[in-house]
């Protein structure tokens, strides 16, 4: 049952946390300013809170950067559920006047496309995501410089459903095992 989650869900999961991507023609400067804030490294719990998986937690960890001379941004690590874990990957990129990408290979793959979207302002994201008939929208928002929180929501009867929630951490900015002068 646990690689059906990794299988199925984590690929959501892992969409969601890291790809806090979409366009406005052409690249604004909020848009910049998002992606710069997603750059670095990213922990923490998530959730699935609807369907059949509701209930279950998970822990991901992802490593977040920027192209150069380009406007996006991708991201690499890995989620887990119990022992289990697997490897997430998400690159987004300003294709035209829109933002396009994919997690996971994409809908031709295991994954998901990433078909269009919207900076809100330089701390909050929606964009689309797509994959045979699921649709829905991801949501990131950056209230601070040291967290994140996502949420996935699917189309379900020309309503979206909030399936997926995660608050993730920064955790480079944290001198680790510093010793104070005496």
């Amino acid at each position: 049952m646990k690689s059906v989650i990794l299988s199925c869900v984590l690929p959501l999961v892992a969409l969601a946390a890291p790809l806090g991507l979409a366009g406005k023609a052409p690249a604004a400067e909020p848009d910049k300013q998002f992606f710069h804030t997603v750059e670095g490294k990213w922990v923490g719990p998530g959730e699935i809170v609807a369907g059949k998986y509701k209930g279950t937690k998970f822990t991901c960890s992802f490593d977040g950067s920027t192209p150069d001379n380009k406007t996006g941004m991708s991201l690499d690590g890995d989620c887990r559920v119990g022992v289990f874990t697997q490897k997430m990957s998400a690159t987004v990129e300003r294709k035209g006047r829109d933002y396009k990408g994919n997690f996971m290979g994409g809908a031709a793959g295991s994954g998901l496309d990433i078909i269009g979207g919207n900076v809100v302002d330089p701390r909050k994201v929606v964009f689309t995501i797509n994959r045979n008939q699921l649709r829905g929208v991801m949501q990131a928002r950056i209230p601070d410089d040291n967290s994140m929180t996502v949420t996935i929501a699917v189309r379900v009867d020309q309503q979206l459903v909030p399936v997926i929630g995660m608050s993730l951490k920064r955790v480079d900015a944290v001198e680790v095992g510093s010793i104070a002068k005496n």
